[in-house]
């Protein structure tokens, strides 16, 4: 499942300014694009996972990257580099 929002112009612009999530099993990943006060933006993608304490209560635990927009399209020829050899090499990972 995904959701996805967007800011309007006129909030506050630290804010996000587009959030996206997709909630993957005890997995959730989101991407949210944020705003410097220069004015560039920048990529944030973190991995939120549902787990126990000791004690039996949930906490999540959280990982976080910080993508900016120099690294954009090495970032995105380097995924798709690799999402595409794991396609040939595992076609069945992608079949629904």
């Amino acid at each position: 499942m995904t959701s996805l929002t967007h800011q309007l112009e006129g909030d506050d612009y630290e804010a996000q300014i587009l959030s996206k999530s997709i909630k993957a099993g005890r997995r959730t990943y989101f991407f949210d694009v944020k705003a410097t006060r220069g004015g560039d933006y920048f990529l944030t993608i973190t991995e939120s996972r549902k787990v126990s304490r000791p004690d039996g209560t949930p906490t999540f635990d959280r990982h976080k990257i910080f993508l900016y927009k120099e690294d954009f399209a090495k970032f995105t020829d380097g995924l798709a580099e690799v999402i595409e050899f794991i396609k040939a090499q595992k076609p069945e990972f992608f079949e629904e």
